[in-house]
């Protein structure tokens, strides 16, 4: 959908979405977040290993490490296959970390059984836990609504009120005003995959993921931040529909990306103390 920007192949992070759909869109897809820790989650990805590796290449590499799923070389059990749909713009960290989200599709209908093959169950099980503390899903299209979308089902006994599902605020980032979205994701209605205990180091993390959840009585796992930007502007491509919250209307920020290019940021070392300020970025945005 977008080519890669000059900024991007010197500090490229890919983050899959990896959207999981049953036969013929009959419901909504649903997309696989992995959680380092209670209450907050992540999209699989992360940082490229060369600058010749491209953005899929990276984030199919990621996604394998961080919930099993094949690599872009590996081939998929049946009935499963992944179907590359689009790049969307680059997104920039405050990190300064240029994050390139690459959007996929897992098929799992199986035309044998009828029925969608549980990927839960074909590939997850190898989590690692020090990659890893749980892998769950959300509903794509609810990333457009201010409320708990009705799942029909059990999936309609969700916790708390359908109000709990999203918080928004704007905030001041690279010069603009920057909405900063909050989802919180119900886990109740769902099975939580998280890694087989496999060493004492792996039992530790998963006792400590437990126990927090159990004393603080998680029931939802919060996704903010460019996670959440990721999302919301992935849901608005796919369904032509504008999200009924406040939202930025542009996608990405390659435009500030570009500019601080040209100011030298990005350079392949860099020093960790030498962080993006709001002067660097008034800065680059006077450039023309």
């Amino acid at each position: 959908m977008a080519p890669l920007s000059p900024a991007s192949q010197v500090s490229k992070k890919p983050h899959t979405p990896v959207q999981r759909a049953d036969r013929a869109f009959e419901s909504d897809p649903s997309f696989f977040f992995a959680c380092a820790d209670p209450g907050q989650a992540a999209l699989p990805g992360g940082k490229a290993d060369s600058l010749d590796e491209t953005p899929f290449e990276t984030a199919r590499r990621e996604a394998h490490e961080e919930i099993g799923l094949p690599n872009i070389n590996q081939s998929f059990p049946p009935p499963f296959r992944v179907e590359h749909l689009c790049e969307l713009p680059a997104n920039l960290a405050r990190t300064e970390l240029v994050v390139r989200p690459c959007v996929a599709l897992l098929h799992s209908y199986d035309e044998a059984t009828g029925e969608d093959a549980d990927p839960e169950e074909a590939f997850m099980p190898q989590l690692d836990a020090k990659e890893v503390a749980a892998v769950f899903t959300g509903p794509f299209h609810n990333f457009l609504k201010p409320c708990d979308e009705p799942r029909g089902g059990e999936d309609e006994r969700l916790p708390g009120s359908p109000t709990d599902w999203y918080q928004g605020t704007w905030t001041n980032w690279n010069t603009t005003w920057w909405r900063m979205h909050h989802f919180f994701v119900p886990i109740t209605n769902q099975n939580v995959t998280k890694p087989r205990r496999k060493s004492q180091e792996q039992d530790a993390a998963i006792a400590e993921l437990d126990e927090e959840e159990i004393s603080i009585g998680l029931e939802r796992y919060r996704v903010f931040g460019m996670t959440a930007r990721i999302l919301v502007d992935a849901a608005r491509v796919a369904y032509g529909e504008d999200p009924e919250f406040e939202h930025n209307s542009h996608f990405g920020d390659e435009d500030m990306i570009e500019r601080l290019k040209q100011l030298g940021r990005f350079s392949s070392v860099r020093d960790p103390e030498d962080l993006l300020t709001q002067e660097m970025f008034e800065k680059a945005s006077k450039l023309s």
